[in-house]
């Protein structure tokens, strides 16, 4: 049977030494032939451990020295509760009257004496079936998998002792209550040969299963029980044939696709077609199982048949979208000019569907778009599935599902990868499992697995969160549908992620103009040669009889007929914003669609309520005396209107869209107490640990998950991508990410560049994430200073040489804009920030350079007057109460002042440095107005103009605190020279510079250093002669 190797005859003396339970004990002599799915087993050595009798209290499972079994055998005889409860059931089941019982309940006799020793080498052989078992298994599809030698020894049976002259004898496996499978209760006397049969059966055919690692026995033996007690599943006639159908479908496609787009990249599915049959089975399964909504994110190999054949797009747009003449920019009515953005590839684009199961059930897909950025779409798609779970009231998280899918390369080495599942658990981000698909393709782009892993399988990371594996052979499509309804199962019964291997393999390599051969020929020759796997199941049901030759080309003829019919008809297809567009954005205005400008004040009625809700801590909260007495002066701000600082205006903020019905969420790391030690959002019970969130009881009955703050892994990448995801769902809630320092977006980096700044002219997709980043050059060196401001500025799409229209009443510049950039100075200022966010009609990623020491800055402070809608009021002016995109000069000046010779335009907080230094000394200088840009991006021209004509004498300088390559100043010096040569003011020449000179370094690391470079250029800003530079 080849269950014994020759010249691996292990004796009993070498066996009873080895500790066998879990270690993955290999014997390699020499190096094995490499494998393309890298069953790279390192060599384990095991040193023989020192017998001590008084460790009487290790789990039989530990432990399977011969003598160290006796001195506990002798221990329990003499004292059956000196020994562990496990070993105490172990004896009593397999000794003296228990055992004899048990095999006469059994109902049959067992040939011969069975001993001890061969009782726990008989349990530790099927133990080694259930760890290692799928390191044996047939996975390969190609058969490149040749590393006989690296199978564990310890699925040898004479590794435990046995000979072949065992396999017709009889065995016991005893009853153990709290186990299952080949352990379960009740089960009969086998043979070693039956034994071993099923274990090969089980663990060694074409699926592999890896869960031993799992820490929790309750999920151990409900998948033993799945595995290896029920009979393996065999699929009906009517089941086989929907799978052959849903076969056909998937390989028809990309055979259609080859013929008619030879020399298109499509990145095919070819080598892994059963994927399509194994995610439909999933997904009926899952709705069969209460899941009503499923989020994908996938790469784009596979993607355009996961489009056609599983989300149901239409065929014939999938085949407009490889035509360079197709037709666009028509609405849906017919009017031409729509808003179209800039699109992508057909092979990166989304879509959503209503799909009805073969059961009668109806559940809906959405297919996220993402860039060719592999895995960066992970936890978009996990933030998504959250904000479903919120919106749906799904508590339980069962009535919505995430599904990833992911390459093999990829799997293993994207470190977002890891920062995907370790969301899993975290209370404010975990989903109720994801369901992870990884089409293994057995080679990167052109990187074998031995230079692109360290690990035995891709998806050994998944093993570090308990997460079970279900490795499988992609040729055989019954088995992949079976894993997958067995994931959809688990996932529903323990809300944990679970990892589905489809070992494939590429036909036509990365991509179809590739040559794979340059660089895998061995493979190549093989694949050349290798049946598909619909040929394979062919020929399977025709054998055996269920399905006539006769059927397969009437399925073939009809799936050819209607391709050719779609590929017809998109020769005429014209795409609309609607075949993108989500419904539950539905009302909301394109960048092309005028939105009016709404009022952000709040009548002073609900900013008293909301101000004191707020500012209570209840009698039963023992609150740290340093939070309560913040507390505390926060309750006298909002009773006296006075000193508002910036927590308690974004607290206020907070709250008022909370009392409006809007959702708000806050996460990222630290944000709870902020990194500065700020917010104080959630207080902790000094005395019982309890915690307490005020924003959480705003208003009577306020439901717990309405205002979510939540500290974050220690992660940019993964947890921006998450926010994002949450806030693509529905526009109705303020959805905010805070780095702890502006400086640590970067890890961030593609989010910002593939999604958040791009992903509306791409994919038509709007989200109003607010992302908070700390900045400002206060002396604490080159990594907590800069938020690298000029890369989101550089990122913005306005056009900086033509005045765009500033009327009002005509104004579509930020719709028109990817994003807005702000740098805001005062608390009410950025309370009108927040709420603008929500109260519009459309919705822009908006990036805040939020502030650090200004949190507690004497002179940044604002009056309640300022947050409300009373007319008269500091706050209103003849637009109302909004926010303020520049703040003019603070002293008082009339529309025009014509001795005034500067003119100091700046963002931020250097606005209070140089007003300070403006008013130094007896010489203060009352011929320099200063005005802040609070919203750089997009350009506030009419204002600015407004200034300029305010000042028609003065000369113009741009100040900053960062260097001259950094900043705002790149990004300034165009629009500025365009809105001062629109009034003919003059251009380039004309603007000023006023900050640091240029730096690889963002700020230096030296304190002194910095006072002197800011004393520096503060000085420069308010000499008496003109300035100079550049």
């Amino acid at each position: 049977m080849g269950w014994f190797r020759a010249g691996c005859m292990i004796s009993t003396k070498l066996s009873a030494k080895r500790n066998l339970c879990g270690l993955h004990i290999f014997r390699i002599v020499q190096p094995f032939p490499f494998s393309p799915i890298r069953r790279i087993f390192h060599s384990t050595i095991t040193k023989q451990e020192q017998v001590n009798a008084n460790r009487k209290t290790d789990s039989f499972l530990d432990s399977a020295n011969s003598v160290y079994i006796e001195e506990l055998q002798r221990s329990w005889e003499a004292d059956p509760s000196s020994v562990d409860e496990s070993w105490d059931n172990f004896f009593r089941n397999l000794v003296g009257q228990n055992h004899v019982k048990g095999m006469a309940a059994a109902g049959v006799g067992v040939s011969g004496q069975q001993s001890i020793q061969e009782s726990m080498s008989l349990l530790l052989l099927v133990k080694a079936y259930q760890v290692n078992g799928h390191t044996k298994a047939n996975l390969d599809p190609l058969n490149l998998d040749l590393n006989k030698d690296a199978i564990p020894e310890d699925l040898d049976p004479a590794f435990h002792s046995f000979t072949e002259s065992d396999l017709d004898r009889e065995f016991y496996l005893g009853v153990w209550d709290d186990s299952s499978g080949f352990l379960s209760g009740n089960r009969p006397v086998m043979t070693l040969r039956s034994i071993m049969n099923r274990l090969e059966q089980t663990y060694c055919g074409n699926i592999g299963y890896e869960y031993m690692h799992i820490d929790d026995s309750s999920k151990c033996n409900w998948l033993r029980n799945k595995i290896e007690t029920q009979e393996h599943i065999n699929y009906d006639v009517e089941q086989r044939k929907v799978l052959l159908d849903r076969l056909i479908w998937s390989t028809r496609f990309e055979n259609f696709l080859a013929v008619k787009k030879k020399a298109e990249k499509r990145f095919g599915l070819e080598g892994g077609e059963t994927l399509i049959p194994g995610m439909k089975e999933m997904f009926d399964k899952a709705a069969d199982l209460g899941v009503e909504n499923i989020v994908v994110g996938m790469p784009h190999r596979g993607r355009l048949n996961v489009l056609g054949n599983v989300f149901r797009k239409p065929l014939a747009q999938i085949f407009s979208e490889f035509d360079k003449k197709a037709k666009h920019g028509l609405s849906d009515d017919g009017e031409v000019g729509d808003y179209m953005g800039t699109g992508d590839v057909k092979y990166h684009l989304g879509t959503s569907y209503d799909r009805p199961t073969r059961r009668g059930n109806r559940i809906h897909l959405s297919l996220m778009a993402n860039p060719s950025h592999l895995e960066a779409v992970d936890t978009v798609v996990l933030g998504k599935t959250r904000a479903k779970q919120y919106y749906f009231k799904d508590c339980d998280r069962t009535k919505n599902l995430g599904v990833l899918i992911h390459g093999d390369g990829s799997f293993a080495g994207q470190g977002v990868v890891y920062e995907t599942l370790h969301l899993s658990a975290l209370p404010n981000y975990c989903t109720g499992g994801t369901i992870h698909v990884v089409v293994n393709n057995q080679v990167a782009f052109t990187t074998d697995p031995r230079s692109g892993r360290s690990s035995q399988y891709c998806t050994d990371v998944a093993k570090a969160f308990n997460v079970p594996i279900f490795h499988v052979n992609g040729d055989d499509v019954e088995a992949v549908a079976r894993v997958c309804e067995l994931a959809a199962e688990w996932r529903q019964r323990f809300h944990a992620d679970v990892v589905v291997d489809i070992i494939c393999y590429r036909r036509f390599g990365h991509n179809e103009v590739d040559e794979p051969s340059f660089t895998q020929p061995k493979m190549y020759k093989v694949i050349e040669k290798h049946p598909s796997s619909l040929e394979i199941y062919q020929k399977k049901l025709l054998e055996s009889g269920e399905v006539t030759q006769e059927e397969i080309d009437r399925k073939h003829n009809k799936v050819e007929s209607i391709l050719n019919e779609e590929y017809a008809n998109s020769k005429d297809y014209v795409l609309k914003r609607t075949d993108w567009l989500s419904s539950h954005w539905a009302g909301f205005k394109s960048p092309q669609q005028l939105s009016r400008i709404r009022n952000t004040g709040v009548n002073p009625e609900v900013l008293m309520n909301v101000g004191r809700a707020i500012t209570t801590i209840p009698d039963e909260i023992k609150a740290h005396k340093q939070v309560k007495r913040i507390y505390e002066e926060r309750a006298r701000m909002v009773e006296s209107g006075e000193g508002i600082d910036w927590a308690l205006a974004e607290a206020l903020a907070f709250g008022t869209l909370l009392v409006e019905g809007n959702h708000v969420r806050l996460s990222g790391q630290d944000v709870e107490r902020g990194t500065f030690s700020h917010r104080h959002a959630v207080l902790h019970d000094q005395e019982t640990w309890e915690k307490y969130c005020p924003l959480g009881h705003t208003m009577p009955g306020q439901d717990e998950e309405m205002f979510t703050v939540s500290n974050s892994s220690l992660s940019e990448f993964g947890v921006l991508g998450f926010e994002m995801g949450y806030s693509m769902e529905n526009p109705n809630a303020l959805v905010m990410w805070e780095a702890q320092f502006g400086d640590f977006s970067n890890g961030a980096q593609v989010m910002f560049d593939q999604f958040l700044s791009a992903g509306e002219s791409k994919w038509l997709r709007q989200t109003g994430l607010v992302v908070l980043l700390p900045h400002g050059y206060d002396g604490q060196g080159p990594e907590h200073s800069s938020a690298r401001l000029e890369r989101f500025l550089m990122m913005s799409d306005s056009y900086p040489y033509v005045m765009p229209e500033m009327e009002p009443t005509l104004r579509k510049q930020i719709q028109e804009c990817n994003w807005q950039v702000v740098n805001a100075t005062t608390p009410a200022n950025y309370f009108h920030l927040l709420r603008r966010q929500i109260h519009r009609e459309f919705r822009k990623p908006l990036i805040v350079m939020s502030p650090k020491n200004l949190l507690r800055h004497k002179l940044c402070k604002s009056h309640l007057s300022e947050f409300d809608n009373v007319q008269g009021h500091p706050g209103f002016d003849k637009q109302g109460t909004r926010f303020k995109r520049l703040i003019k000069d603070q002293n008082g000046h009339s529309d025009v002042e014509e001795s005034i010779r500067r003119l100091i335009l700046c963002s931020g907080k250097v606005y209070y440095e140089l007003d300070e230094e403006r008013g130094k000394g007896d010489n203060a200088k009352d011929d320099i107005a200063i005005c802040r840009v609070e919203q750089l991006c997009p350009f506030p021209y009419d204002l600015v103009q407004r200034e300029l004509r305010r000042y028609p004498n003065a000369e113009v300088v741009w100040c900053q605190e960062e260097p001259m390559n950094m900043g705002a100043y790149s990004y300034i010096l165009p629009r500025l020279a365009t809105a001062m040569k629109d009034m003919g003011r003059g251009s380039y020449d004309e603007i000023k510079y006023v900050g640091r000179g240029a730096s690889a370094a963002t700020a230096t690391g030296f304190y002194q250093v910095h006072k002197q470079e800011q004393s520096e250029f503060l000085q420069r800003a308010m000499q008496t002669n003109p300035i100079q530079f550049p």
